[in-house]
């Protein structure tokens, strides 16, 4: 019976770890991932911004990010692109000890191609934590 009880503890913190929040979300600006309210609060460097409700509304550039559309995905335009910090995934893999091509986890969505480019601002918190027995880097924004 404990160990009945134990599995399911830890299956459920586990489910709980992973999910998606439901407030995040997710821009795009020169496709590198960002938030909207972190444009929000960069007011100055918008140029302009199109908001997408679905992702069967995405524009292909956009499509390759479709998994982030489950609050819509807003697209901005800069009025200059070298004004914000940006990493890769795979960057920030290795500075927090862990394989470059481990999944990365930015408020429960799970980014696999490492290679994708992210702004610094969105990071509030950064965790290594276990992901199916696996250490992985996890970024909450909020």
């Amino acid at each position: 019976m404990k160990k009945l009880l134990y599995s399911f503890l830890i299956f459920a913190s586990a489910t709980l770890f992973a999910q998606k929040s439901t407030t995040t979300k997710f821009a795009v600006a020169d496709n590198i991932v960002g938030t909207v309210d972190m444009f929000n609060a960069k007011k100055d460097l918008v140029q302009s911004m199109h908001v997408y409700k679905t992702a069967a509304n995405l524009p292909q550039a956009l499509k390759k990010f479709s998994y982030l559309a489950d609050n819509g995905i807003a697209e901005f335009k800069l009025k200059k692109t070298e004004v914000l910090d940006r990493i890769s995934l795979a960057q920030l893999n290795e500075q927090e000890g862990v394989a470059k091509s481990t999944p990365v986890l930015i408020d429960g969505y799970e980014f696999t191609d490492t290679d994708t480019k992210v702004y610094a601002d969105i990071f509030k918190k950064i965790e290594v934590k276990d992901n199916n027995g696996q250490k992985a880097v996890f970024i909450s924004t909020k």
